[in-house]
């Protein structure tokens, strides 16, 4: 009867939205329905094999002040990974904390900080990836490593973050599908900075607007070789590294509600179901690593006002996205940020295998 009645508000708040015209799909490509700009390799499910991985590092100079000039150099890739891990567009400002302000703050916010903490970012070369960067950075971390596949987008962001900061940032060209040179990658963040503290993992990519009968398996298994398989890597890859260490973690996998609910009124079964797969991975991690003092969680947002989303095509459908949120709008892009320095702080150190729904009450309908 829950069921029948949910069903039946639903329908009921539907019926009373004044729908627009929506226009027919023949004449509309379906990842620009979505918002997503696709190359011509689109369905290509091959990872493209690195034998070096590209390194820009921005460090301070002798006095401390913001260097304008990266030192670039190249780390090499294995050719295979070990078997088993070891045992052992708002306010422009990014205003790191002090450490004196820091050591007058009351413990609990003292606690609330990622003072001195080594945070790798996957997918911080632009939106949501790179507003928890900067907030990482506002938050007193010691040192950013940005992942991103993007050269130019990922090489401008690690620049930007460290002329704005002062702190060491590094940028690396990774794909998240190829495990080895995430290991590489890893172990130079080790080198440069010490065992990372912290790994976001926000690196994904979204398929929206095609039915499931004609959806490409290529595009499927490329789907879930980036949103799930990355996650996993890039988790592996730092698990190993915070346990050779010794010391506690804290890994934070990027979901979506997507991951818990069925959308509307777009069809992205597939895109869902990667989601899904994110945060029994979250979970499943979160058992395992336990043992480790590290702890894993996901955050799953809802519809968030990205530049992937600011596209007209997708008018119709946005106002029938916030007509279904109670809170009437979309996320803005910084409303992450809160939540992922929480969960990368000792704030939440007793808080593993949550995945935390933030999407201004979408999924309570």
């Amino acid at each position: 009867m829950a069921a029948v009645a949910r069903t039946s508000r639903l329908a009921s708040r539907l019926a009373s939205i004044s729908r627009p015209t929506i226009a027919p799909r023949a004449s509309i490509p379906a990842f620009q329905r979505a918002g997503f700009s696709v190359s011509a390799s689109r369905t290509k499910s091959e990872v493209i094999k690195e034998t070096e991985v590209p390194v820009s590092v921005y460090n301070p100079d002798a006095k401390g002040a913001a260097s304008s000039t990266p030192g670039h150099f190249s780390i090499p890739v294995k050719g295979s990974r070990p078997s088993a891990p070891p045992v052992a567009e708002e306010n422009d400002t990014v205003t790191p904390l002090d450490e004196k302000v820091y050591k007058q703050m009351p413990r609990t916010l003292q606690k609330m900080s990622v003072m001195g903490k080594v945070i790798i970012i996957t997918g911080g070369a632009r939106g949501l990836g790179n507003h928890m960067a900067r907030a990482c950075a506002e938050a007193g971390a010691k040192a950013i490593a940005i992942f991103d596949a993007n050269q130019d987008l990922g090489d401008e962001a690690a620049a930007e973050l460290h002329q704005k900061t002062g702190l060491p940032v590094s940028f690396f060209k990774v794909d998240v599908r190829d495990g080895n040179a995430i290991d590489a990658a890893v172990q130079n963040v080790v080198d440069l900075y010490g065992p990372p503290d912290v790994l976001v993992n926000s690196a994904g990519i979204a398929d929206s607007n095609i039915k499931a009968e004609t959806y490409d398996p290529a595009m499927f298994r490329r789907l879930i070789d980036i949103n799930l398989t990355g996650s996993f890597l890039m988790s592996q890859s730092v698990g190993r590294a915070m346990m050779a260490a010794g010391k506690p973690g804290s890994i934070i996998l990027v979901a979506s509600m997507s991951g818990s609910i069925v959308n509307y009124p777009q069809e992205q079964s597939c895109y869902n179901a990667s989601k899904a797969g994110v945060i029994q991975l979250g979970k499943s991690l979160a058992a395992e690593w336990a043992k480790y003092n590290i702890r894993v969680n996901c955050i799953s947002p809802g519809y968030m006002d990205t530049a992937l989303n600011k596209v007209p095509a997708l008018d119709a459908q946005k106002k029938i996205w916030k007509s279904l949120t109670p809170q009437n709008r979309l996320g803005d892009v910084d409303e992450l940020n809160g939540l992922c320095v929480f969960l990368a702080s000792d704030a939440s150190s007793f808080m593993t295998g949550s995945n935390v729904i933030i999407d201004g009450g979408y999924t309570l309908y």
